[in-house]
C-alpha cells in the first residue's frame, strides 16, 4: 500500500495507526510561529467506530490501509451472522451482529447496503437509503 505523509491526510484517507485501520475525518495542518509543523487530525477507528484525536509531526508518515467499500445485498438473518452478497461475483460474507447493531432495524431482504473489507473480512456496514419522489411534471411514454 501507499505511505502517506501527514501532510497529505484529508478527510476520507483511510490509514494504518497502530496496526489498525482508521478513517481521517479532518485534518488540520498547523504551523506555528516557533517550532516543527504538525497536523492535528480526528479519525475514526474502523473496527469499533471509536473516535481518535492524534497529533502528527511533519516528518511522521503511514501506510495506507487495504480498505475497500464494496455495494452488496442483504439476504438474512440467522439469528448469529447477518448475510451479504456481492451482486456480481455472488460472493457472500458473514458479518456479525454487533457489526450491523446501528443498521439491522432498516434492513430488508435484498436492501443494498456498503460493506467495508478489511483483508477480505467484514468490519462496517452503511445501509444506503433510498427515496421515492413525486413528480411534479408527468411522464409520457
Amino acid at each position: 500500500m501507499a505511505t502517506y505523509s501527514s501532510n497529505d491526510f484529508r478527510p476520507g484517507l483511510k490509514i494504518m495507526f497502530e496496526g489498525e485501520p482508521y478513517a481521517v475525518e479532518s485534518s488540520e495542518f498547523v504551523k506555528p510561529g516557533k517550532g516543527q509543523a504538525f497536523a492535528r487530525v480526528k479519525m475514526r477507528r474502523l473496527l469499533t467506530g471509536t473516535r481518535v484525536e492524534k497529533t502528527f509531526k511533519s516528518t511522521d508518515s503511514c501506510e495506507g490501509a487495504d480498505v475497500v467499500d464494496t455495494n452488496m445485498n442483504y439476504l438474512y438473518n440467522d439469528g448469529e451472522f447477518y448475510h451479504f452478497m456481492h451482486p456480481e461475483t455472488f460472493e457472500q460474507h458473514q458479518v456479525e451482529e454487533k457489526t450491523v447493531s446501528d443498521v439491522a432495524k432498516w434492513l430488508q431482504d435484498n436492501a443494498e447496503c456498503i460493506v467495508t473489507l478489511w483483508d477480505g473480512r467484514p468490519i462496517a456496514v452503511l445501509h444506503r437509503t433510498l427515496s421515492k419522489q413525486k413528480s411534479l411534471i408527468p411522464i409520457q411514454a
